[in-house]
């Protein structure tokens, strides 16, 4: 359970961020984990992490395995990485290391390739890191059930938006915290903590033990940093507020280069354009039937 003795753990749905200790975790993840497992307790201590790199680069579970005595399966499809996991773990009988690019049924699923491992079926924790397909890859998880489970999503998308990039292992965009939220609670999770680019469920049973009132992603996640919003004018011109840059690439996003109508013909269209209207009065005077008898009148009117 929580600590009734701190205000902020009743205060504040955040407050695990105020544990945040990076010993090679990326964002402080390392601390938010020991104290989710200080409150549920361990139960097999058993990890796994998918794009677990060298082993060491902002990994979620080092700690886990090398000062707490936890086991692992550790997941890497570069090679360079993978041999460097591999020798960084190599004798220890309860790490399984594999070079694996996984995908989401199949020989390449995730259930297949645990099922060659020694990992328990309800294992303590799950850490998904691949740039892009987390989501559909915890969906396809369906015969192992990770007590906690830290998934990236993409921090540029609003918490508002609903996005699920397409189920593509080539494809590499990331999906929104929204729809993980949404995945979670569709496999029995709830999200308890939201630290950078990661998002960190618990199994709907134990949420409880958190005194979290209010687990919405616009509550536990405000940081707007990343966010780029785009804004029309009546005119039809197109206004770019906050991250100017593509967050990937490092190239400036230039307001000029998203118009979409040029310069020279935006106008408001509810404003009355006279000249428009005298236009349109000329021709609508030609379309009639007595417009030559007029013609007729008005030249012998003024050459007699």
């Amino acid at each position: 359970m929580i600590d009734k003795n701190n205000s902020n753990s009743q205060i504040k749905n955040d407050w695990l961020l105020d544990y945040r200790k990076k010993v090679t975790s990326q964002f402080g993840e390392d601390g938010i984990i020991e104290k989710i497992f200080s409150i549920i307790g361990e139960t097999n201590k058993w990890c796994v992490e998918l794009g677990a790199l060298n082993g060491v680069h902002d990994s979620n579970v080092w700690d886990l395995l090398n000062n707490k005595g936890w086991s692992g399966v550790l997941i890497e499809a570069d090679i360079t990485n993978y041999k460097k996991l591999q020798a960084l773990y190599e004798g220890k009988k309860n790490i399984a290391c594999v070079n694996e690019f996984v995908s989401f049924e199949g020989e390449h699923s995730l259930d297949k390739i645990f099922s060659h491992t020694q990992i328990p079926k309800e294992f303590d924790l799950l850490s998904l890191d691949i740039d892009g397909n987390e989501y559909h890859l915890w969906e396809s998880l369906v015969n192992y059930s990770p007590r906690v489970a830290i998934i990236e999503f993409n921090p540029s998308i609003p918490n508002d938006i609903d996005f699920v990039q397409p189920r593509d292992m080539n494809i590499f965009q990331g999906s929104s915290l929204l729809s993980l939220f949404r995945m979670g609670k569709q496999k029995g999770y709830e999200l308890v903590c939201v630290v950078g680019v990661n998002a960190i469920f618990v199994k709907k049973e134990l949420f409880p033990m958190f005194g979290i009132k209010n687990n919405s992603p616009e509550s536990l996640y405000t940081d707007k940093s990343a966010y780029t919003r785009l804004f029309q004018l009546y005119d039809g011109t197109l206004v770019l507020s906050g991250c100017d840059t593509l967050l990937w690439h490092k190239k400036k996003i230039r307001s000029e280069d998203i118009q979409i109508v040029p310069r020279r013909k935006r106008y408001y269209p509810a404003k009355i354009d006279e000249r428009k209207v005298i236009r349109s009065l000329k021709d609508t005077v030609r379309r009639l039937p007595l417009y030559p008898l007029l013609l007729k009148f008005r030249n012998w009117r003024f050459y007699g």
